[in-house]
């Protein structure tokens, strides 16, 4: 019998993952009532990891299942070649998979409860195309163009035919994954919520939608007007195709200190902040205290124990952007160096990050 502080317990580790949750009480309903449970993500093998995607992601899927999911990640090498990404090449596409999965393997990702599923094995299995099929045929070419934001795309952008197949074949992921909650970022949820609604119709099931923050590169917004909001985070958003927007998993010392000091980092603004953004979503999740070094001359060293603190003291420009980027910068590294490590040390994964240098990054 499971208690209902062990409910709200596993409620909140849900609430810290999502952003939005759809919805909150079909959530609970599946803890009260489930007992095997199943989160998903996805991720198109497209290029290098960087922060988000490596160390974000391992800090909500842990979270998941700590809340009792057990966790499918997708790895979408189907996808990723509908998307045309590596020039196409479905074979570079699986390597960078591989290379991907070593990353979550030196960064902390609970393995023993996370399942990595490829596209390349659902797609042999006829009862998938059945599923892709039936939610085509039961969507609108406008609903499906409309979902092209998933892919990083725009909805004015001259689509390929194969893009116009990828969004049916996400939302069937989600029902061939037997997926009860969808755990992705932001910029997936319109084809998350396309699976809500057209799931009770095909006699499936409603998922509940955990929606992540999506958190933005190193370089400033644009000067623009956008209207939809999504476009704006997306926009902002760490990019592979932009290599100065974002910290790599695999980046040097020496690389994650030349990004940080020209980032993006307003004197006494915590929205739309980086620094900020690095700080609440990896830093404080990761350590108890989060320490400012600097010399005794300019007030010396500050300690934070919460995120609350650090931002109330820059909000007050008690902390200098400068001093508050030396200590992302110190930070940030030490969550990097294991997986610099692994790729030093392990074989496999050395030559697998030489095959991927070797490749050219398309978007």
């Amino acid at each position: 019998m499971v208690s209902i502080m062990d409910i709200e317990e596993r409620m909140n580790l849900v609430r810290e993952v999502g952003e939005e949750i759809v919805s909150e009480e079909e959530l609970k309903e599946l803890l009260l009532t489930k007992k095997d449970l199943v989160a998903y993500d996805g991720f198109e093998p497209s290029g290098n990891l960087h922060i988000a995607q490596g160390l974000l992601r391992t800090i909500n899927i842990n979270k998941m299942i700590k809340a009792g999911f057990k966790f499918k990640m997708f790895v979408a090498d189907w996808h990723g070649w509908a998307n045309n990404k590596m020039e196409g090449d479905l074979e570079k596409i699986q390597v960078v998979g591989r290379y991907q999965i070593e990353i979550w393997k030196a960064c902390g990702m609970d393995l023993e409860n996370v399942d990595f599923i490829w596209g390349s094995e659902l797609v042999k299995d006829e009862e998938y195309w059945m599923k892709v099929m039936k939610i085509a045929i039961n969507s609108t070419l406008k609903r499906i163009i409309r979902c092209s934001q998933i892919m990083g795309r725009g909805e004015s952008e001259s689509l390929q035919a194969s893009q116009i197949l990828y969004p049916c074949m996400q939302a069937a992921d989600i029902f061939h994954l037997g997926a009860d909650v969808c755990q992705l970022g932001m910029d997936q949820r319109k084809v998350n919520m396309l699976a809500r609604e057209i799931g009770p119709k095909l006699g499936w099931w409603k998922p509940v939608v955990v929606s992540h923050h999506m958190m933005m590169g190193l370089l400033p917004p644009k000067d623009k007007e956008y209207e939809d909001l999504m476009d704006k985070t997306i926009d902002m958003k760490m990019s592979k195709s932009k290599p100065d927007s974002a910290i790599f998993m695999t980046d040097s010392e020496d690389e994650i200190k030349r990004k940080i000091k020209k980032a993006y980092c307003p004197e006494g603004q915590v929205d739309e902040n980086p620094m900020m953004e690095y700080s609440k979503y990896i830093i404080f999740e990761k350590f108890d205290e989060f320490t400012v070094k600097r010399p005794e001359k300019f007030g010396g060293d500050l300690t934070f124990s919460s995120y609350k603190e650090l931002a109330d003291a820059y909000t007050k420009k008690e902390l200098h952007p400068l001093d508050l980027k030396t200590a992302v910068v110190e930070y940030i590294n030490e969550l990097i160096q294991p997986v610099r490590e692994h790729f030093e040390k392990n074989e496999e994964a050395k030559k697998l990050l030489e095959q991927f240098r070797g490749f050219e990054i398309t978007r």
